[in-house]
């Protein structure tokens, strides 16, 4: 490393307990998202929850270890978290204590709001953090430390932040990008090293019968040269298998998460990327998340490309992308054909994250597809059977996507095209995927929301 890149080094080092030193009641402390949220700062800031109040923590899609601003604080009184994008770890805190809440955006955007700050405070009611606080890879030779595997809205919130603290960690993979995948000393206040915990992955799920046969349905809308964005989850990785396996060709990917599908689809030759336009011959990505092997996998791996949401996610760059194929994962569908990916009543499941987006951008994508899909039933608390198509959503139910932009919908039962359709034939065909035991009293609640035709016959 260069001298005085190392200078800068020593001086801006410190303990975690002298940085948290900065926090003062009523702050907003941004935490990076994912695997970026830091672990010894977070310790030491709640370790100084008695002489603190009316702190507030930010971040997205919250990982073990639950942080200790929740676990030091369980009634709430001092520190209020908002989660960008909720997960089954930030569903049990909000269970389990008060001040927990989800924070509605739109992830492709994200960047803006806090840009906002700068030169209209109207166009958005978030508010700029008091302190934003990362885990870094090391530093390299030019002073640049990388993101890693959480790049996402990473440079907007270290640029509007007044205080900037990494916390560096050498597990961290560098992200080669891309875009805005790094931070230069020169705008780091305060650099903490830590104990190199590992990072948090996400074991490859095993599919399901029902996930494989799904997965089998979607492989009908692939075709060579397609570029291919996958949500989270053990269809899509079921889905990755498959393709891995198959005969197709220069499949390309433009994801919002980078997931261990993408891995063997890239490592079995079916993702060359060579049929882009844009980006040719790269995987972009915003964040990662999966197994340790996908970590490593991704470290100064020339194949991909790290880049912020802004540029991941923006439906207006998306449509540029020709053949994008968007799989994503759905909770509930009712009979109007709209998509609930976020709630069981009021309980909050998860985030809409980018699936709007990239629903709107393959939507408007030359030769674009969106698949959503979704296991016909699911099993309750007292052990039985219910349908994911519903008649309508119950009170408190997130309707995340209207039924004008839902293009292909999939279950085990089937794949179905509704793009254009009417109101009466969208139904039948949502019917005929449905489980059987329930396609029976679908209809009668169709019969009876009018949506419904005696014949059961769709216009050729």
């Amino acid at each position: 490393m260069a001298r005085d890149y190392m200078s800068m080094y020593k001086e801006k080092l410190c303990s975690a307990e002298e940085a948290v030193r900065d926090v003062q009641a009523g702050d907003l402390v941004d935490y990076a998202l994912f695997n970026g949220q830091p672990v010894a700062y977070d310790k030491a800031l709640a370790a100084r929850k008695d002489e603190l109040h009316d702190i507030y923590i930010r971040t997205a899609v919250t990982l073990l270890p639950v942080p200790e601003v929740i676990s030091k604080d369980p009634k709430g009184e001092v520190f209020t978290y908002f989660d960008l994008h909720f997960s089954p770890v930030s569903r049990v805190m909000q269970d389990l204590r008060p001040n927990v809440f989800y924070n509605v955006i739109q992830f492709g955007e994200g960047e803006s709001y806090f840009r906002f700050f700068n030169d209209d405070p109207v166009k958005t009611g978030s508010r700029t953090p008091d302190h934003f606080v990362v885990r870094v890879a090391p530093m390299d030779k030019n002073g640049y430390f990388n993101w890693g595997i959480h790049n996402s809205i990473s440079e907007a919130q270290a640029t509007s932040a007044k205080n900037v603290i990494v916390e560096v960690n050498t597990n961290i993979p560098v992200g080669l990008g891309g875009s805005r995948e790094s931070i230069h000393i020169s705008q780091v206040d305060r650099i903490i090293e830590s104990e190199n915990e590992s990072l948090t992955d996400l074991p490859s799920q095993e599919p399901t019968d029902v996930d494989k046969a799904i997965a089998a349905h979607v492989m009908e809308y692939i075709y060579d040269g397609c570029c291919i964005q996958l949500g989270i989850g053990a269809m899509p990785n079921a889905f990755g298998k498959m393709i891995a396996n198959s005969d197709l060709k220069d499949l390309g990917g433009h994801t919002e998460m980078l997931s261990d599908a993408y891995m063997d689809m890239f490592e079995s030759g079916r993702m060359t990327g060579n049929r882009k336009v844009l980006d040719k011959g790269k995987i972009v990505y915003t964040f990662a998340l999966g197994t340790q092997d996908l970590y490593k996998w991704i470290d100064h791996h020339t194949g991909l490309a790290s880049y912020n949401v802004g540029y991941a996610n923006e439906p207006r760059m998306l449509a540029s992308v020709d053949n994008l194929v968007s799989i994503n994962q759905a909770l509930q569908v009712d009979l109007y054909t709209q998509i609930n990916a976020e709630s069981a009543g009021f309980k909050q499941i998860s985030g809409n994250g980018g699936m709007w987006e990239f629903v709107t951008g393959s939507f408007w994508s030359k030769g674009g597809r969106s698949l959503i899909c979704l296991p016909s039933t699911h099993t309750n608390k007292d052990g039985e059977l219910e349908s994911n198509i519903v008649p309508y959503f119950q009170p408190g139910t997130v309707t995340t996507i209207c039924r004008q932009m839902v293009h292909i919908i999939v279950t085990e039962y089937g794949a179905i095209l509704l793009k254009g359709d009417a109101t009466w034939p969208r139904t039948e065909k949502l019917i005929s995927i449905a489980h059987p035991d329930f396609r029976d009293e679908l209809i009668k609640a169709a019969e009876e929301m009018k949506i419904w035709r005696r014949t059961n016959k769709i216009p050729e």
